[in-house]
């Protein structure tokens, strides 16, 4: 954290005028793959985001993008991305593909529904795998965006292929402590994971909804609104567990003086129909197209920055990111533009309908260890603060520090990577 801080204040004083260099033809942000978030530790490998802004005349939109990611994390997460975006693949209509393989050696399993389950720090602290399992997901997704004639208005659609496999944690060749019965195995027990959800499975989505799109751009927005309702079906006839999920997603973008926005992201998912989502699926945030590595919460970098990854987790869910986003200096380095910024954010979520919990096949002494009354309305939330480095506008380097503000959601969270939240 004080390296990138150092960065920030090192190129502040190095580079003063600034002025708006438009970018023609190709272009491109390479990057060792180093970042670091508190929930995966430090990161390493390589990325490239290549960018085609054709003759310039629309910049800073583009023409073509092209982003590749290969890199691990000290926790033991491997990350194997590509993902592809254009306008101009199919006339007037958004084409985004991402194909991407994750191994997650320790994935973050909390159970059901936020505060009814009890978070207990000091098992986190002496026992490193009472709070996760092993899982790996590769997932291909082709999503579509469109315009109604010349307006605001239009519509997305697309298909997404997941895999999970799942199992019960392997923390000694990972030279880690485990001893005994960790929460995702006392869910088996019980019968809260039945068995034909316990060790994974395929997901066949299909998706279509209504958007407005107002922004002016779409990395750093400064003005505009960006709404989108999407229905996420996964069929009978495709799936053996079907499902499906309704999002109502919200973005406002105000610019209240030069280089000084303030943005809130707004979002609602809920089951819909009265099928069994299986467990893995619940964390799945649906949208009409994915910028982050993953999209799963609530908890974590992508959706309430500070609170444990995989925190909340229910049928029903709420949650909010509002902003204050400024941006610091602007400057010129070997015909690239770049600019520093900063960002104080505040996120809470909730959950609106849990999941059911059958405490049949669970102990009175278990039950009191592990779960608590279930109180509707109860916020989980976190605020913080952020750095920006833009590299012509499309390519953000971000670091961000997050603290949540009740101990049963953890204690902050520190991520370093690439682009605005939302």
């Amino acid at each position: 954290m004080k390296k990138v801080i150092l960065l920030f204040f090192v190129m502040s004083l190095f580079f003063g005028a600034y002025t708006q260099e438009v970018k023609k033809g190709f272009s491109f942000g390479a990057l060792p793959a180093i970042s670091y978030e508190s929930d995966l530790g430090f990161q390493y490998g390589a990325l490239v985001n290549l960018y085609d802004y054709g003759d310039g005349k629309s910049f800073p939109a583009y023409n073509h993008s092209l982003y590749m990611e290969l890199s691990t994390y000290t926790k033991g997460r491997v990350v194997a991305r590509v993902r592809y975006d254009t306008e101009k693949l199919i006339p007037k209509i958004r084409s985004t593909v991402d194909v991407s393989y994750i191994t997650d050696p320790i994935s973050d399993f909390y159970g059901f529904n936020g505060y009814q389950s009890v978070y207990n720090p000091d098992y986190s602290g002496t026992n490193k795998g009472f709070y996760g399992n092993s899982q790996t997901m590769f997932r291909a997704k082709t999503d579509f965006q469109g315009k109604f004639g010349h307006s605001h208005f239009g519509w997305v659609g697309g298909y997404s292929f997941y895999q999970f496999d799942v199992d019960t944690l392997n923390l000694s060749r990972l030279g880690r402590k485990y001893e005994g019965e960790g929460l995702f195995q006392k869910y088996r027990r019980w019968g809260l994971i039945e068995d034909d959800e316990a060790s994974g499975g395929n997901l066949n989505y299909l998706k279509v909804g209504l958007k407005y799109d107002s922004r002016d751009q779409l990395a750093c927005p400064t003005r505009g609104i960006f709404t989108e309702a999407v229905i996420q079906a996964a069929p009978k006839y495709l799936n053996k567990n079907p499902h499906s999920k309704f999002s109502l997603i919200h973005r406002q973008y105000y610019s209240v003086a030069k280089d000084l926005v303030f943005a809130y992201r707004l979002d609602y998912q809920a089951t819909i129909g009265a099928n069994k989502v299986p467990f893995y699926a619940q964390p799945l945030l649906t949208t009409s197209y994915l910028v982050a590595i993953t999209n799963q919460g609530l908890g974590g970098k992508s959706s309430i920055r500070g609170a444990l990854r995989n925190r909340i987790v229910g049928d029903d869910i709420a949650f909010g990111n509002f902003e204050l986003r400024y941006k610091l200096i602007r400057f010129n380095l070997l015909k690239q533009s770049f600019y520093l910024g900063s960002n104080l954010f505040f996120d809470s979520g909730v959950i609106l309908q849990p999941i059911k919990i059958d405490f049949s096949k669970i102990s009175n002494e278990e039950r009191k260890l592990y779960f608590d009354e279930y109180e509707s309305g109860k916020l989980h939330s976190a605020l913080g603060l952020g750095l920006k480095i833009g590299w012509n506008e499309n390519f953000v380097i971000s670091t961000e520090y997050g603290r949540a503000l009740n101990k049963q959601d953890g204690k902050s969270g520190v991520y370093i990577g690439l682009n605005y939240l939302f």
